[in-house]
């Protein structure tokens, strides 16, 4: 390390430089799978010991990974890949990210500059790739670049709407010897109030009492407003509807106006909507559907009006009454005293239509124990003892990361649970989230205990987590519900009458038999202790043990297929 005197500034090598940058911008940890391109910046962790690398045996998982702490800590993750070839193989969760508006700073070595044009081993326009899956993606040209760059990187990560932004750093850029300071981070106030707020007030109080729903989004859970909108939702007795395809259930599902989240396709939504006269969208993106349906989700009748921070949601899909602009926590915040006053005439008719909400949801919660007790003594575990039973032994307050699609929507019913950052689903749509971004979680929690629900198609996707889990030693039980074929397929086909294997009964390339996969021994190659549970009175025991053990482990049920 060279001194410069005169500005009493060291010369050190890029890679210090981006390490100490990133250390100012707190963060704890790097995940990631080295190559050679990536070789300075693994040399100068030896120099700068405040971060922690976090290994994954693949691109993929190391993307997951970033995206689960991010979500579970409230701050950008950082990742760096592996110049073209990992970036390709991270790209399918890089988009998942995207789609859940998760802040990442992703970065990838790339070849020396001073042998790019000879076309060398590796290296690719890493700018062309990473672009359709990033707010923006840029080339370091200069060592002297990397603070400047790298906190901008911060900075729009979390300007909404939130994002993955990229970084490529070539190896001479890392290795190049600069004086630069790093200087200072900004301290920047994202949380802009929005406008029109007591002419909202209003309209939603003159809405009729009972017909107006909330549509409690994922941006919620990243503004941190769920009490503004308990206090919201109570102040109008709404009824709050999760998002249809959701990151997070950002509201209390324990709570009386809790109805669940949204179905997926638009005539699902319609069917439930037609019961209001307008919703009140908390967040964009919340009424995603997956399969077609004919007719909107929004049916002719109900107005709509939303509050979010991304500008670019509001009226997207659906003409609105009122759209605003502004974060949710700092809005509602100004929002409620007008709400107050607007409200206070119905006072009464709000409270009773919370105690009627509560009734009705103790009655449906009484239907589904009776569905449960049903088919708990059948010879396989049906999906819905098996997600009864695993939300019965996880309780209120472990954290749930879910990628058992098979079970997701029935597990969402059983949640009861006062803590509105428990759960968190895929909502990118991309399989090979699940296990790694539990990993995750579990750092962004502290190294708190996380149960990680995964199908046995979608284990099969990022199994090599688990290796990460047991090096890192954390408290995280995956449990694999195991129907041993791609059911959700399977089902759709089902419901085709043209189609010529909903009348057959025979389907091409869904089901994972011939051989079956050996999930014990695959976990236990990983370094994980595994069990396989076959009944349904085995499945609560397990689990409990399984956290309370504090271990990484592995737990598969094995589950009929309807």
């Amino acid at each position: 390390m060279i001194v410069n005197k005169s500005s009493n500034v060291s010369h050190r090598r890029g890679a210090d430089v981006l390490l100490e940058t990133l250390h100012s911008e707190g963060v704890e940890y790097i995940f990631g799978n080295p190559g050679t391109t990536e070789l300075p910046l693994m040399d100068a962790l030896l120099r700068n010991p405040a971060l922690k690398y976090i290994l994954a045996l693949q691109e993929a998982s190391a993307v997951a990974m970033a995206d689960g702490y991010a979500q579970a800590s409230g701050k950008p993750g950082f990742l760096n890949l592996h110049t073209a070839g990992g970036l390709g193989h991270g790209m399918g969760n890089l988009l998942n990210a995207k789609v859940s508006q998760t802040p990442l700073v992703v970065t990838a070595g790339q070849q020396d500059t001073r042998h790019s044009i000879s076309d060398p081993l590796l290296y690719d326009d890493l700018i062309s790739i990473a672009s359709p899956a990033v707010k923006w993606a840029q080339d370091v040209s200069n060592a002297s670049q990397l603070p400047v760059l790298l906190r901008r990187a911060f900075h729009d990560a979390n300007a909404a709407p939130s994002g993955p932004v990229f970084l490529s750093l070539p190896m001479d850029i890392m290795d190049q010897l600069t004086d630069v300071s790093i200087g200072e981070g900004s301290d920047i106030d994202r949380r802009a109030i929005g406008g029109s707020l007591p002419r909202l007030a209003q309209v939603l109080a003159q809405c009729t009492p009972g017909k107006l729903a909330i549509i409690a989004g994922d941006e919620i859970h990243t503004s941190h407003a769920t009490a503004e909108t308990i206090e919201v939702a109570e102040l109008l007795g709404a009824h709050v509807y999760g998002s249809s395809w959701p990151s997070r259930i950002p509201y209390p599902t324990s709570h009386a106006l809790w109805r669940g989240n949204m179905p997926t396709t638009a005539a699902g939504i319609a069917e439930i909507l037609k019961n209001y006269e307008a919703i009140f969208a908390l967040g964009g993106k919340s009424l995603i559907t997956i399969l077609y349906s004919e007719g909107p989700a929004v049916p002719e009748g109900c107005s709509v009006y939303q509050l979010s921070a991304d500008v670019n949601d509001l009226g997207r899909s659906y003409a609105t009454k009122l759209s605003i602009v502004g974060d949710i926590k700092a809005s509602l915040t100004a929002f409620l005293p007008a709400l107050k006053e607007a409200t206070d005439a119905h006072r009464q008719r709000y409270r009773a239509l919370i105690s009627q909400a509560a009734d009705e949801r103790k009655y449906a919660r009484e239907q589904l124990e009776i569905s449960v007790a049903e088919k708990f003594s059948l010879p396989t575990i049906a999906p819905i003892v098996a997600a009864h039973e695993v939300v019965r032994a996880i309780g209120p307050d472990v954290a749930i990361v879910d990628e058992a699609l098979c079970v997701s929507p029935l597990v969402r019913k059983f949640l009861t649970s006062h803590n509105s950052g428990q759960y968190a689903f895929m909502r990118g749509g991309a399989l090979g989230w699940g296990m790694p971004a539990a990993i995750g979680y579990s750092l962004g929690l502290g190294k708190q205990p996380v149960v990680c629900l995964v199908g046995d198609g979608a284990a099969l996707y990022s199994p090599q987590a688990m290796w990460t889990a047991a090096h890192e030693n954390l408290p995280i039980t995956y449990v694999v519900m195991n129907n041993q074929e791609y059911n959700i397929l399977k089902n759709f086909m089902r419901n085709q009458a043209h189609y010529s294997s909903a009348q057959t009964n025979t389907f091409i390339a869904m089901d994972i038999v011939n051989p079956c996969i050996d999930y014990l021994a695959l976990a236990q190659s990983m370094g994980l202790p595994a069990q396989q549970i076959r009944h349904a009175g085995d499945i609560a025991p397990a689990i409990e043990a399984a956290i309370a053990s504090g271990r990484p482990n592995l737990i598969e049920v094995i589950v009929s297929a309807n």
